[in-house]
């Protein structure tokens, strides 16, 4: 039987989501941000209705893994080499750029040095899924500022992923750094054979021999998804580098984009639960004492990031207003800071008080920077209706 908490916690979190995100739309924000308002209402520092949403919160992490698989498919071979030619210097010298700024910035209020470097990983990345949610279809599909926002958001993404592999497996001994990386050495070639391999002499032939089951592409992708982050787990590496193998294994496939598409509605649901409960872990108490390095680090993030990105676009050769748009749309936090912040705690790299300016400040980014991009550009949620593009 079910457990009734279990039935109750997602009753709370689903409906209570269902109007804030109501109000969201209403105010022009991304939905996320209304996930994140929630937790900090329901959760054991606001209201306390879910005191214990350690549950929710692993429930959450699957969404994660869809997310890096999903980002895995995106990764084709063909459009990784197009990216390398077109946005790497400027994804480089963004990234130097706000890591400098950001460890600087968290060094100068007496932070630790090894939080300082973890703070500064953390803000060299934008956000996927608010850049592609304020992105207008035909922006996203049949424009140049579309192909710059994605290739620039896909690097960051692939960087992402090696700060996760690293951060992941770090143990706070020296002779425990050296054991972890030795095994990660060992194990992902293991692992990318195993998801090669398996892709091209069992899912390729089972996909082209039945391609016409939607349901069963379907059952396939999730539980190739599932399996290679199971198999990472038992390689000593984390569920989430296992799911991006998955994703990564399938891009050459032609089927890859379908399989993205159709796994989306399953990423949101999850994705709900993880931002939920990083709302739920934001002590609101620890705000009224950290309120200034969280309002630094966000203003240096919102001002910083426009201002480079467009800078260095300039120099790549684009026009001054397709180099300001970019700089507009990835111009905050990303979920990748939320997830690395966990990572984070867990490997005792970053304190309570620490993760909660980053956490704080990232959601704090997302608003704003959502607000200025609906109230200037095209996006599905303009505020304008003459911007208002779908």
């Amino acid at each position: 039987m079910l457990d009734p908490n279990l039935i109750d916690s997602f009753f709370l979190i689903f409906c209570g989501a269902a109007i804030l995100a109501t109000l969201a739309l209403y105010t022009r924000q991304p939905m996320l941000i209304a996930y994140v308002v929630l937790g900090c209402l329901l959760g054991p520092y606001g209201l306390a209705l879910l005191n214990d949403d350690q549950h929710l919160k692993e429930i959450g992490e699957i969404g994660i893994m869809f997310l890096l698989f999903l980002v895995g498919l995106d990764l084709q071979p063909k459009k990784l080499r197009n990216m390398l030619g077109e946005s790497m210097l400027t994804a480089l010298g963004t990234t130097v750029a706000f890591f400098v700024l950001g460890a600087s910035t968290f060094w100068l209020f007496g932070f630790a040095v090894k939080e300082s470097i973890v703070v500064g990983i953390a803000v060299t990345f934008s956000s996927t899924i608010l850049g592609l949610k304020l992105l207008p279809t035909t922006a996203l599909h049949h424009r140049h500022i579309g192909e710059i926002v994605i290739s620039l958001l896909l690097i960051q993404d692939l960087l992402a992923i090696i700060a996760i592999v690293v951060m992941s497996e770090l143990a706070p001994e020296l002779n425990g750094i050296m054991r972890n990386l030795a095994g990660i050495l060992l194990a992902l070639p293991v692992l990318g054979f195993c998801g090669f391999a398996g892709v091209r002499y069992v899912l390729a032939p089972l996909i082209r021999r039945f391609d016409a089951f939607h349901e069963y592409i379907f059952l396939v992708a999730i539980g190739w998804c599932l399996g290679l982050a199971s198999l990472a787990h038992g390689l000593n590496l984390s569920f989430e580098i296992g799911a991006f193998t998955a994703g990564v294994s399938l891009a050459t496939s032609p089927i890859a984009t379908y399989i993205a598409e159709n796994l989306r509605p399953l990423r949101d649901f999850f994705l709900i639960l993880f931002f939920f409960s990083v709302g739920a872990d934001i002590n609101i108490g620890l705000i009224g004492t950290l309120w200034l390095p969280i309002l630094v680090l966000g203003g240096v993030v919102v001002i910083s990031k426009p201002l480079i990105f467009s800078l260095l676009l300039k120099i790549q050769g684009e026009p001054a207003n397709t180099a300001h748009e970019v700089g507009a749309r990835l111009g905050q936090g990303s979920e990748f800071a939320l997830l690395l912040s966990y990572i984070a705690i867990g490997n005792a790299l970053l304190s309570d008080a620490a993760a909660m300016v980053l956490q704080t400040a990232t959601v704090l980014t997302m608003i704003i920077n959502s607000y200025w991009v609906v109230s200037r550009y095209p996006s599905p949620i303009a505020a304008q209706p003459s911007l208002r593009r779908d």
